[in-house]
């Protein structure tokens, strides 16, 4: 599959980018020796309260800028992150697609879901075994079916590509 040209802009370049270098073994030791520096040049300035200003301002105005590159960074990591759960959701046969987009729901209709999951979870430790539902044989059954399906939809694109299906 060929990938297409990244269109990002100058600001979601440089977030990621400083989102990466600040999360770094580096950065966290130029911090912890800004911070070492600025200790040990207390008794020189006496303590005073511009010396405690100093480190007071960077970090509140260092502190205030990262929030919203991180967020930015978060955010696009994280629609990637639903957009390939998304994907699996949509793939899977027997995967119900009322679960694609389940982010945009409201905390009511996400807590219906929940409970479900959640009778499901207790169905599955009734039963004996983790063996039970995690097999081998199961794996080569759902192996199986995920071929299959995979076959018909190869066909199917097939059929549409020369003419003989509708979407």
């Amino acid at each position: 599959m060929k990938k297409e040209k990244k269109d990002t802009n100058f600001f979601e370049n440089f977030a990621s980018a400083v989102t990466k270098w600040t999360g770094s073994t580096a950065a966290f030791l130029i911090a912890f020796f800004v911070v070492i520096i600025w200790g040990i040049t207390g008794p020189i300035f006496h303590y005073s309260e511009t010396w405690q200003l100093v480190i007071n301002t960077g970090t509140t105005i260092i502190t205030f800028l990262m929030v919203f590159l991180i967020q930015k960074s978060q955010n696009k990591d994280s629609m990637a992150i639903q957009l390939k759960l998304n994907e699996l959701v949509a793939s899977h046969e027997y995967a119900s697609n009322r679960l694609i987009d389940v982010e945009d729901l409201s905390e009511k209709e996400l807590l219906v879901l929940h409970n479900y999951y959640l009778e499901l979870s207790k169905m599955c430790q009734k039963e004996d075994s983790l063996l039970m539902t995690h097999s081998i044989d199961e794996a080569k059954d759902n192996h199986t079916i995920k071929r299959h399906s995979r076959k018909k939809l190869a066909k199917l694109a097939d059929d549409i590509e020369e003419g003989k299906e509708e979407i």
